[in-house]
């Protein structure tokens, strides 16, 4: 199946906003809403011709203060056919949430709680979203751009 196939597979799961596609990425993302991400990630998994069957990898990126955004790009990849897609979800700084695809892929469930432990974004519909890599009582979303390090954790002092 070529990009544009899966493209087309997409843009017919999208209600919300019409998907752009990132020219300078390899492999190509495609930028749709937060709102039709579970539609679209759906779509691509049941497609015969696109079976979409690994989530490789959930990421984020924060776009700092100033812009007030923060990214969740999905690499999605065909084992039997050998192509992979990803998928860009831009999400507000304030209250970053979007749905899980937890139900769709089950290595979903590790790669959001990471995005939620590092990010503090929040996965609507997760079966267990808790801080993974991080203790429970840590404060703070480490990966954030304005995150400030506690001089002390549990009375011992973090030297950087």
């Amino acid at each position: 199946m070529q990009f544009e196939s899966i493209l087309s597979v997409i843009t017919a799961n999208c209600a919300h906003v019409a998907p752009v596609v990132d020219e300078n990425a390899t492999p190509k993302i495609v930028i749709i809403s937060l709102h039709d991400l579970k539609k679209v990630c759906q779509a691509l998994y049941a497609h015969t011709d696109a079976y979409f069957d690994m989530l490789s990898c959930i990421t984020a990126i924060d776009n700092g203060p100033q812009s007030a955004t923060m990214e969740v790009i999905y690499s999605l990849y065909s084992i039997p056919y050998n192509h992979n897609v990803g998928l860009k979800v831009v999400v507000r700084r304030d209250e970053p949430a979007i749905d899980s695809v937890c139900d769709i892929w089950r290595t979903a469930n590790w790669h959001e709680r990471e995005a939620f432990d590092m990010f503090g974004i929040k996965f609507n519909g997760h079966p267990d979203l808790r801080r993974i890599l991080m203790p429970a009582d840590w404060v703070g979303c480490p990966l954030r751009k304005d995150y400030q390090q506690e001089g002390y954790y549990r009375d011992i002092k973090i030297e950087y």
